[in-house]
C-alpha cells in the first residue's frame, strides 16, 4: 500500500469524516493520537499528514501539541482549525482570541488559487463552515495567506515550497460548499496520492492476510447476519474455504425470515460449515419478567456468551475467532478524547470471555461501514444483506417495550415485516438510515367490525443520519405511512392503532430502549 494519508486526531468531533472524505477518494488513511514522533511518521510512509481540529486553545497548558520537527519532514501537511493554528504557532505566527467568535456558515474570499485552491479564482467567495474562537493575525514567516473571512484575516494560509497549507474552516463537513475540492487538490495534486485503494484491492489484501495468519489451523466466527459478521465471514471463507466454522445462536429475537436468510445465503449459496443454534427457550427464559432496557442487554449479552461457548466447544479444535470489529471501534480505543456520558449499554456479540482461548481474526478493523458493504457487494453477498439498516445486537428484546414474550416479540415481528415491506415497495428503503417497529406495552380503544377492541399499539420508526451520532426523523410521504398503518392493523392480530416517531436525535435516540 503506497499511497496513504496519516490523520493526527487533536480531538474534534469530525475527525473520522476527514477520513471518510479522503477514503471517498479510494485514498488509504488513518487516524492516530497526536503524540506520534516524527520518526514514527517517517517509519510509517505517509504521503500525506492532516492535523485535525479540537476543541483546546494551542497558547492553554497541557493541551495536545506537536515538536517544531514536524515541520522539516519533508511531507505535505494539511491543518484544519486547531490543526492550523498549531502549524502557525509551530512556524512563528501568532495566535489569538478573535474579536468575533465564528461559528457556523462563513463567507471566503480566496486571496490566492495556488495549491490547496486549484480550481479557484482569486476574489472569489465561497461558503465554508467554521467552528473557532482562536486566530492568527498574520501568516507565519515565509507562508502567505491564501483565503480570508470578514472576521478571520487569515482563514488560510500556504507555503508551495514547503508543501504545508492550514486552513481555519472545516472542508471536510459538507456545508462547505467547496470542501471535497479542497480535499482533492492536497491528497491529489500536492501529496500525489493515486486514488487505487478500491473495494477489490481490499479483499485482495485482506484475504492474503488471512490465509497468512490462519495457516492450516481452525477458525470459528459467530455469525449473526448483519452486515458486520457477514461481510467478515464471507471474506474468511473467500481465504481458507472449509477451514471457516460459522457459528448463527438463533436467540428468538430476529425478525421475521433472518434465520432462513442466513441459511440459504451461506450455508447453500457459500457452501460454509454453518451451525445454526437453536436457543430461542433460553432466552427467553432469562428475559421472563425482566423490563429493565438495561438489564435485557445484560442478560442477552451474558446468554449468548454461554450459548456460543458451548457450540464453539462441540466445533472443536479451532484456534482463531473471527469478529467484525470496524475501524471506529479501533478509533475510539485510541481517542483523545475523553469519556463521554454512556447512553445505553453495547450489546456486541464478539465481547466473550477474555479467557477464551482464541486468537483473533479482524478482517475489516480498517474499514468504515461504508466501506464494509462494498467489500460485502465486491464479495457477491445479496444487496438485501449488505445495504440492510442498522440492528441492534439484542435484537428485538429492546424494541418490545417493558417485558418480552413469544406472543409479543410475534406481533413486532408481523407488523416491521409489513412496514420494511411497504418502504422497499415505495422505493424509499435506501433513503432512510434506519428504519424499523416498536411494540408498546399500552393498549387502546378501538372498533373493528362495529366491535370495540381493545388491543396494542405499535410505533413506527424512521431517520436519516449519516453515522448515527445525530439523525432526523424521515419525513413520509402521507399516503405511504397510510398504506402501512392500513397493512399492519388489518394483517397484525392484536394491532389496532399506528402511530409515527417524529423526534429528532438529539434529544431522542434512534432506538427507544
Amino acid at each position: 500500500m503506497s499511497d496513504r494519508i496519516l490523520i493526527l486526531d487533536y480531538g474534534s468531533q469530525y475527525t473520522q469524516l476527514i477520513a471518510r472524505r479522503i477514503r471517498e477518494e479510494r485514498v488509504y488513511c488513518e487516524i492516530h493520537p497526536p503524540d506520534r514522533s516524527p520518526d514514527w511518521i517517517r517509519a510509517w510512509g505517509a504521503a500525506g499528514v492532516v492535523l485535525s481540529g479540537g476543541p483546546a486553545s494551542v497558547y492553554d497548558e497541557g493541551v495536545p501539541t506537536a515538536t517544531p520537527e514536524l515541520l522539516e519532514l519533508d511531507v505535505p501537511i494539511l491543518g484544519v482549525c486547531y490543526g492550523m493554528q498549531l502549524l502557525g504557532q509551530l512556524a512563528g505566527a501568532r495566535i489569538e482570541r478573535a474579536g468575533r467568535r465564528e461559528y457556523g456558515r462563513a463567507s471566503l474570499e480566496i486571496a490566492s488559487a495556488d495549491g490547496l485552491f486549484d480550481g479557484f479564482e482569486p476574489g472569489e467567495k465561497t461558503t465554508v463552515w467554521m467552528s473557532h474562537g482562536d486566530h492568527l493575525t498574520e501568516p507565519p514567516p515565509g507562508y502567505e495567506v491564501l483565503a480570508r473571512t470578514s472576521s478571520s484575516p487569515v482563514a488560510a494560509f500556504g507555503s508551495a515550497e514547503r508543501r504545508i497549507y492550514g486552513v481555519q474552516f472545516h472542508p471536510e463537513v459538507a456545508h462547505t460548499a467547496r470542501g471535497e475540492e479542497i480535499i482533492e487538490n492536497f491528497v491529489f495534486g500536492i501529496a500525489g496520492c493515486a486514488g487505487d485503494w478500491t473495494p477489490g484491492c481490499i479483499v485482495e489484501s485482506q484475504v492474503e492476510s488471512v490465509r497468512r495468519q490462519a495457516g492450516d489451523d481452525r477458525v470459528i466466527c459467530g455469525l449473526s447476519g448483519g452486515v458486520d459478521s457477514s461481510v467478515a465471514a464471507a471474506l474468511v471463507h473467500r481465504a481458507i474455504g472449509d477451514q471457516l466454522t460459522c457459528i448463527f445462536v438463533d436467540n428468538g429475537l430476529l425478525r421475521k425470515g433472518e434465520r432462513v436468510s442466513v441459511e440459504r445465503v451461506f450455508g447453500e449459496h457459500f457452501g460454509m460449515h454453518l451451525e445454526v443454534v437453536d436457543a430461542a427457550d433460553l432466552f427467553l427464559t432469562r428475559l421472563a419478567g425482566v423490563t429493565d432496557p438495561e438489564e435485557k442487554r445484560v442478560r442477552i449479552g451474558h446468554t449468548f456468551i454461554d450459548v456460543f461457548e458451548e457450540a464453539a466447544q462441540r466445533a472443536g479444535g479451532a484456534r482463531y475467532l473471527v469478529q467484525g470489529t470496524l475501524y471506529p471501534d479501533v478509533i475510539e480505543s485510541t481517542s483523545v478524547r475523553g469519556p463521554s456520558a454512556t447512553i445505553k449499554s453495547h450489546h456486541n456479540v464478539g465481547g466473550l470471555r477474555p479467557n477464551m482461548p482464541f486468537e483473533l481474526i479482524e478482517p475489516l478493523r480498517e474499514l468504515f461501514k461504508d466501506e464494509v458493504r462494498q467489500v460485502g457487494r465486491e464479495l457477491g453477498l445479496p444487496e438485501e444483506m449488505v445495504g440492510r439498516h442498522p440492528f441492534p445486537g439484542p435484537g428485538l428484546a429492546v424494541r418490545v417495550l417493558g417485558e418480552v414474550s413469544e406472543e409479543r416479540l410475534e406481533v413486532l415481528r408481523e407488523a416491521d415485516a409489513i412496514y420494511l415491506d411497504e418502504i422497499r415497495a415505495a422505493g424509499l428503503y435506501d433513503d432512510i438510515w434506519q428504519a424499523f417497529a416498536v411494540f408498546l406495552p399500552v393498549r387502546s380503544v378501538g372498533v373493528m367490525g362495529d366491535a370495540r377492541t381493545y388491543e396494542n399499539a405499535v410505533v413506527l420508526r424512521a431517520v436519516t443520519s449519516r453515522d448515527g451520532m445525530t439523525a432526523d426523523w424521515f419525513p413520509f410521504p402521507h399516503d405511504v405511512l397510510g398504506r402501512i398503518s392500513n397493512r399492519i392493523i388489518n394483517e397484525v392480530e392484536g394491532v389496532n392503532r399506528v402511530a409515527y416517531d417524529v423526534s429528532s436525535k438529539p434529544p431522542a435516540t434512534i432506538e427507544w430502549e
